[in-house]
Formats: structure tokens, C-alpha cells, sequence
């Protein structure tokens, strides 16, 4: 049974969001505490980055979002978010240091940078190891170099919630594992909760401490191993959206980690 805490969550009741006719989210109930991190995976079409948008306060719904910060109800808590794909001229000159400072300081950037802002830019993007950035424009970064980037702008300040929209995309095996890794030290460090959208199943499992399979309804809910050992993961997904094939290996090789995530 899933343990809960009244001190610092996230609850969402019965949450239902239609776009006219079109139901996206059907009753959907979710509980996630400071500390843990959840894996959200589904088809597309499943309404994953709806549920994000809809916590962000983006989209009209039907239900309840409840946030409790230090034991008391929050309306307006502090969420950090780190977008699937960041839209912006490839070719524009912007630096790392000018998209980092515009989003941490109410400074307007184009009026020139103060002599205290880039040491605080660089103090910022040091605890995501990206610091080596500083000068490089956003269109040269790698995906996993924007993705950190991206995290540490969602971080400052630190919130009490932190959402994530397939942070795999266009990063390299190395690179995904240093991001999951910096998130877990993140909710260690700092108590948050994390949602965590992903289609990548093999990573991801190593690093939540549960997962949910999202299709307009939550599907199933629990331990990784036991929701990726679910059928209905299989009849969600079909073999041609997911590589089935690879879950006994995948299974195996969790049986034999020390639980530690």
C-alpha cells in the first residue's frame, strides 16, 4: 500500500479535463509526496503532458488539485517545469548565460547584465554540472546539455514541486543517466517530489519509486517491477510501440539492484 503524507504533496481527486467532446483525462487520482519521485508513462495520445499542464494551472478541469506545503494548503506553490521541447531560433545568439539570467533575474537582459548576476548564473548551473556552459549559445547545446540547463532554471528557486516532460528526448545514453542521476541527489537534497513523464521504460525504472501507466485513466500504479510485469502494460502498449521483448531482461536486472532508489 502506498504510504501518504499530510506534511508536504500533491493530491489530485477525481481530475477530468475534455477539450469539447473530447475527454483527455478521465477520473484521474494521484497522491505524490515531498521525496519521491513518480515515473508517468503511456501511449501518445495518453494525456501525460495534459496532466502536467493541467498541475501548472494551464488547463480548465474538473476535480481537485490539492497542494499542502509544511502541513498547510498552498494555491500558489512554487513548481519548477522542464518542457518536452523548448522553442527557439537555432541560429539566435543567445548565450546560456543570457537564458539562465533572464529567467532568474527581473532584470530585462537586453539591458545589460549586472557585475553579481553571471557569478550567481554560474553558482546556478554549477549544482547541475553545466557550468562548462556559460558561453555557449542554446542552439550549439547537445540535448542533454540544454535538458540541464533547463533543469537548473526550473530549480531557482527551489520548488516544492518539480515536473518533468520527457527529459529522455535527444539525450544519449550517458547523458540521461547523469540527468535521472542529478534528479535523484535533487529530491534527496532537497525533500521535493518529482513527476516525471517518460517513454523511456529501462532508464527511468532504476531511479522512481513508482510508476504509473497513464491512458486517459491510470491503468496501473505501483512498484516499477510490478506495473512493468503487468499485462495490461502489454495491452496498453502493444509490441509495436514498446519493445516488449526486452522486459524479462529488463526484470532480471532489477531483481538484482540493491533497492537504494
Amino acid at each position: 500500500m502506498q504510504k501518504t503524507c499530510e506534511h508536504c504533496c500533491t493530491k489530485i481527486d477525481s481530475l477530468t479535463v475534455r477539450f469539447g467532446d473530447n475527454t483527455i483525462l478521465d477520473n484521474v487520482n494521484l497522491h505524490v509526496n515531498c521525496g519521491e519521485i513518480i515515473g508517468v508513462v503511456g501511449p501518445n495520445g495518453a494525456g501525460k503532458t495534459t496532466l502536467l499542464r493541467t498541475i501548472l494551472g494551464e488547463i480548465p478541469y474538473q476535480g481537485k488539485i490539492i497542494f499542502r506545503i509544511s502541513g498547510h494548503e498552498s494555491k500558489k506553490p512554487k513548481i519548477g517545469y522542464v518542457p518536452q521541447k523548448l522553442q527557439f531560433d537555432l541560429s539566435s545568439p543567445i548565450s546560456v548565460t543570457d537564458l539562465v539570467a533572464s529567467a532568474i533575474s527581473q532584470h530585462p537582459v537586453w539591458m545589460g547584465i549586472n557585475k553579481e548576476l553571471p557569478e550567481k548564473v554560474k553558482s546556478v548551473l554549477s549544482l547541475f554540472s553545466a557550468e562548462h556552459l556559460l558561453e555557449r549559445r542554446v542552439g550549439e547545446l547537445s540535448g542533454g546539455e540544454l535538458q540541464r540547463v533547463l533543469l537548473a532554471i526550473a530549480m531557482t528557486p527551489e520548488p516544492g514541486l518539480l515536473l518533468l516532460d520527457e527529459p529522455a528526448s535527444g539525450i544519449d545514453v550517458r547523458g540521461l543517466s547523469l540527468f535521472y542521476q542529478i534528479v535523484d541527489d535533487l529530491r534527496k537534497k532537497h525533500d521535493i517530489a518529482v513527476i516525471l513523464v517518460t517513454h523511456d521504460l529501462a532508464g527511468v525504472s532504476s531511479y522512481v519509486d513508482r510508476l504509473i501507466l497513464l491512458n486517459r485513466s491510470v491503468i496501473a500504479e505501483g512498484d516499477p517491477k510490478e506495473v512493468l510485469s503487468n499485462e495490461k502494460l502489454v495491452k496498453t502498449f502493444g509490441s509495436s510501440l514498446w519493445n516488449i521483448s526486452c522486459l524479462p531482461n529488463l526484470m532480471s536486472s532489477e531483481s538484482g539492484k540493491n533497492g537504494d532508489h
